[in-house]
């Protein structure tokens, strides 16, 4: 007999359905409902596991008809289709009928025994009794009943052919990109790479399309099927046309060690990743192993039966979210340490987790083969890893490193294993097996001097990351280096890829020469860093930096930094279990000042919120944490919070340039309202004696739309304005930028945000206060004209990136910026804003 399957949101609804359904009906019709979610706190949803298992307890070959409410649900019944055989699946259709209606019509034709075609024209039919009755007869029903069965009707397939020039081709980043463009459309995109002959693959999974192989120079085919098709196709266009904002720079290539030399424990050569000379002792890294080795195959590992699916499946998801959370903490903390495009590596790492074609593999396995979560898991890792493996391209086969580094992130959480950095307790050279592009990232470089490991290549992830540190690093080094005992004196070079152990003093002497010399050149650099940021007329524009801890302040000191124009004090208040004391933010800020001597410092106050959990702050993790409660939302309804940071940085600001910035400022009242706390501080410092910067200026965070828009009441407030293009790009363009399906709309130099900038220029000179900009769209080279032709007064950005500003604008005079920026603000995109400005230079 036929089976009814009911796909809805609601399971009260689905239920009512049912029952409404078979009160039409003497027989019996079997009917399976598909319907809400496991989530108390939000039970409305559907789940394509939920609707398989549905579809299957009422499958026969007589045919299974699956009517839906909306939205989630017709995805999730597409997405259950896949999971059956294709012998069973064409026994299976998708009808477009409406939801209570067409239930009705269902099983009404279904338990006269007719076949499943004439069912679904009964079904289509369903509101003609209805129509005829409302007098609407005569109208075309076309929008709500088909000609033909509606059964997995994708519509009109489009395709367009490209060749990729960009340097890597799709490696992790644009492929990142690619991925986050495709999930952005409803259409079905594949993508396939004809130089290498491969077949179609899903443009929305990272794996998939980074296993296509596609190097500079190949030739794509992408295809598109829906609605949205052509907009889908265009937007890919653009990227791949635009060489994913990368250069055509032909890949180097990987340097390799000579054959000729015999390794010994006195010299070893490897494969030069990072250039530089250390010489330090040695410190051998060992990664501390979760309940099992990540490396070992599926069949290796303990594995058991579970009863509870459901629970398996959630308790998957749950440590998915949580690796997901701690990654993008990593790309934040990435950002601000190295720049946002080395840190877009962790954009793949998210999109991994995100991967359909990962996730329903692993949800399928634990339903059907009653699995643990771990070792199905490991499994799904392993076969990632294998395909990655069996590629011939060898820089494809390096990103096996980041199928391991997420993997195993995800199995330490489920293994409840707590998360670790590598501690290197004092200066040394860190000698390790490998490191993962997670525990690089994480190293400081004042403690790593050097890196030394086996595995690897100069095009890995951790190469790139540890170049963007600026810590020399050798890979591909002999197993015999993992033999060295801790403290062992050793001498590297970056540059040839070679390591002296105990090496002799005229070894040294020569080394130390060419570091002298390398020293050399980079202080050269860093001279013409040091000068004040001017145009090639004589404009001035301030530079200043974003940093997050004493020691990056003296970073930014040294790449030229004329002040502070960020000081992002969240760094004290994360991971610990009570809040900073007054003394202990005190002794931060007045080290911070000193650092800077008589440089200004902009220390926004707390802007923490719910995408970061602080249970001792009673900060939780909601779902839509950049609309929620956090900033100076947070900060004013907690009050002591507030207090407790204002007193510390008043005190500091004695004898030191320090100003206040108050974040996420959305209206008039919440200033106010920051303003009279920081008068009742001082008031209670004054009546103690206790000397601060009575003439201290106050500023806010111009990041939220309704900021801007009211930013000539805002400026009667303050003294200052600083725009924060992180933030107020994703609201602009209502994307969130951490989410990598819509990360790329969130870009400052889309006209919309450029106009939003331009407004708050104006405002705040015409209110007589100047005005700066603290988002990392500084960072970028191009965006130096478009900023300075804004009319800034200061840009805050990330140290490193510093040298490369001020030498961008050195080059510049102020009509020039000007004209362009006028060019720029008439253009319809960020991408043509970029054509605009290389045109321009």
């Amino acid at each position: 007999m036929i089976g009814i399957v009911i796909v809805s949101h609601s399971r009260r609804l689905a239920e009512g359905v049912r029952e409404l359904a078979l009160q039409m009906v003497q027989g019996h019709v079997p009917i399976a409902l598909a319907a809400g979610i496991d989530d108390p706190a939000n039970p409305l949803g559907t789940d394509a596991m939920q609707v398989y298992e549905a579809i299957a307890s009422v499958y026969s070959d007589d045919g299974v008809l699956v009517l839906m409410d909306l939205g989630s649900a017709l995805m999730s019944a597409e997405m259950a289709l896949e999971f059956f055989p294709s012998e069973q699946q064409q026994h299976i259709h998708l009808c477009a009928a409406p939801l209570v209606e067409g239930a009705i019509a269902a099983v009404v034709a279904a338990s006269s025994n007719s076949d499943i075609q004439w069912v679904i024209t009964e079904v289509q039919e369903a509101l003609v009794a209805k129509a005829t009755q409302l007098g609407l007869a005569d109208c075309h029903l076309s929008s709500v009943i088909s000609e033909e069965p509606m059964i997995n009707d994708k519509g009109h397939t489009s395709q367009i052919s490209l060749t990729v020039s960009n340097r890597f081709g799709l490696h992790a980043r644009p492929a990142a990109q690619f991925v986050s463009c495709a999930a952005r459309f409803q259409s079905q995109i594949k993508v396939r790479n004809v130089t290498k002959g491969s077949d179609f693959v899903r443009a929305d999974s990272i794996n998939q399309v980074g296993m296509l192989g596609v190097r500079q120079g190949d030739e794509i085919v992408i295809t598109a099927t829906g609605l949205d098709a052509e907009e889908a196709l265009a937007a890919l266009q653009t990227l791949v046309t635009t060489n994913f904002g990368e250069d055509k720079t032909p890949p180097p290539t990987s340097a390799t060690p000579p054959t000729s030399d015999t390794p010994t424990l006195s010299s070893l050569q490897g494969i030069p990743a990072s250039p530089g000379v250390a010489i330090a002792p040695c410190f051998r890294y060992r990664k501390i192993p979760i309940t099992w080795d990540p490396t070992t195959s599926i069949e290796e590992l303990p594995h058991y039966n579970v009863d509870n699916t459901r629970e398996e499946w959630q308790r998957l998801q749950t440590a998915l979210h949580t690796a997901q959370q701690e990654i993008q903490t990593l790309l934040s903390h990435s950002s601000i340490q190295i720049g946002d495009a080395e840190a877009a590596i962790f954009d793949a790492h998210l999109l991994f987790l995100a991967d359909p074609t990962l996730l329903e593999a692993s949800q399928q396995r634990i339903f059907t083969q009653h699995l643990n979560a771990e070792a199905v898991w490991q499994g799904v890792i392993n076969e990632v890893a294998s395909n990655y493996r069996r590629l011939d391209d060898p820089y494809l086969q390096e990103r096996i490193a980041d199928v391991v580094d997420v993997g195993q992130r995800v199995l330490r959480v489920l293994s409840g294993t707590p998360m670790t950095i590598v501690d290197v307790p004092q200066p040394a050279i860190l000698v390790a097996a490998d490191l993962t592009p997670s525990d690089t990232a994480s190293l400081d470089p004042t403690r790593v001097l050097g890196i030394c490991i086996t595995a690897g290549s100069a095009t890995s992830h951790t190469a790139i990351l540890a170049r963007s540190l600026g810590i020399p690093a050798i890979v591909g080094l002999p197993p015999e280096i993992l033999q060295l005992t801790d403290g062992t004196q050793l001498a590297i070079d970056g540059e040839t890829g070679r390591v002296w152990v105990k090496p002799e003093p005229e070894t040294l002497v020569a080394l130390q020469t060419k570091r002298d010399a390398h020293h050399t050149t980079q202080q050269q650099a860093i001279t013409i860093a040091h000068q004040p940021g001017m145009t090639r007329d004589r404009h001035p524009i301030n530079v200043f930096a974003n940093v997050s801890s004493i020691n990056h302040t003296q970073q930014a000191v040294n790449y030229g930094a004329e002040g502070v124009g960020l000081l992002r004090t969240e760094f004290l208040y994360l991971n610990r279990t009570t809040a900073p004391t007054e003394e202990q933010q005190l002794e931060v800020y007045q080290a911070i000042g000193q650092i800077l001597e008589h440089r200004p410092l902009i220390i926004r106050t707390l802007d923490i919120g719910g995408d970061k959990s602080i249970p001792y702050l009673g900060v939780g993790l909601e779902s839509n944490p950049f609309l929620g409660w956090r900033g100076i939302r947070f900060c004013l309804d907690r009050p002591l919070v507030l207090k407790t940071q204002l007193r510390a940085i008043l005190r500091a600001s004695f004898r030191h340039q320090i100003k206040i910035m108050f974040p996420m400022i959305a209206t008039v009242a919440e200033i106010q309202a920051a303003k009279a706390i920081l008068t009742e501080v001082q008031g209670e410092l004054r009546q103690a004696g206790i000397p601060f910067d009575e003439a201290m200026q106050i500023g806010i965070m111009v990041e939220v739309p309704s900021a801007v828009t009211i930013a000539n009441q805002l400026a009667r407030e303050v003294d200052f304005f600083s725009i924060g293009t992180n933030d107020l790009s994703q609201y602009v363009m209502a994307a969130d930028r951490t989410n990598p399906k819509v990360a790329n709309l969130a870009d400052a130099l889309h006209p919309a945000v450029l106009c939003m900038i331009q407004q708050t220029v104006e405002a705040a000179h015409a209110a007589g206060i100047w005005v700066g900009l603290c988002g990392e769209i500084a960072a970028d080279p191009l965006a130096a004209p478009i900023l300075l032709g804004l009319g800034l007064d200061e840009v805050s950005l990330n140290p490193q990136a510093i040298p490369a500003f001020k030498g961008a604008i050195a080059q510049l005079t102020m009509p020039q910026a000007q004209a362009i920026v006028t060019a720029a603000l008439q253009q319809d995109s960020a991408t043509k804003v970029r054509e605009i400005v290389n045109y321009e230079l």
